[in-house]
């Protein structure tokens, strides 16, 4: 009895003693003086040739009815496929997109709008990596019966060592911000604390002249040139 008697107390001596302890190191980490930082970003950009083409094509057709409408759009719609289909041959894939169908209204300000037609859109898109059959496909799709482009836009399907070239430029900028600021502000850089980065290729849209160029029928001309890839990166310092 009297030996637990002294264990009891040993423990109820303890207990006070870790609180203590664990208070202490709380109060300590609270009264650390914050790190100071200097965070910035920098972005950087890489070109390089595209070897990739998306040409989205529609075709509108208009009629008194949805019916007629539709059905002349069916027939346009196919005569267009078959007609990209035989100039891209196996350098490609056809797919055809969205598909609308709807009904175009008089509206005067005094009568209540009244129907008298229907609209129907089809859009066909072309991937492919020849590039020097773009013009060729606009032309065919044309004379095939589709009246729009909706765009035609260039890309990289490998933009790995693009990438890496334009993160290396933002984070040579970055770095360049990050001494101008320390330099203004009288502090010396540290370490680096963090570091984040986006990349992204930013595709080539459609020409205006390459409109021009089909609206007075003539071999339409497609310059890919160079796709652009941006990078952005955020550094943060550590400053002393």
């Amino acid at each position: 009895m009297k030996m637990n008697r002294m264990l009891s107390a040993v423990t109820i001596l303890t207990l006070p003693l870790m609180v203590f302890a664990i208070s202490a190191s709380a109060q300590s980490v609270a009264n650390a003086p914050a790190m100071r930082t200097i965070e910035v970003d920098g972005s950087g950009e890489a070109r390089t040739s595209p070897d990739t083409a998306d040409l989205d094509l529609a075709i509108d057709t208009q009629a008194k009815t949805a019916e007629e409408a539709a059905s002349r759009n069916a027939a346009l719609a196919a005569k267009v496929i078959d007609a990209l289909k035989a100039k891209l041959g196996d350098k490609g894939k056809i797919t055809t997109g969205g598909y609308a169908l709807n009904p175009e209204y008089d509206q005067r300000p005094t009568q209540k709008p009244t129907i008298i037609g229907y609209n129907a859109q089809n859009t066909v898109t072309v991937n492919t990596g020849a590039l020097d059959l773009i013009g060729a496909l606009i032309d065919s799709a044309i004379a095939a019966g589709a009246n729009r482009v909706n765009s035609l836009s260039f890309s990289v399907k490998d933009d790995t060592k693009p990438r890496s070239e334009a993160i290396t430029i933002a984070t040579r900028d970055a770095h360049a911000q990050a001494s101008a600021l320390a330099s203004a502000l009288g502090v010396k850089l540290g370490k680096v604390v963090k570091a984040t980065t986006v990349s992204e290729v930013r595709p080539i849209p459609m020409q205006r002249g390459m409109a021009m160029a089909m609206s007075a029928k003539v071999a339409t001309p497609v310059e890919p040139g160079e796709v652009a890839v941006p990078a952005t990166v955020s550094l943060t310092f550590e400053i002393e």
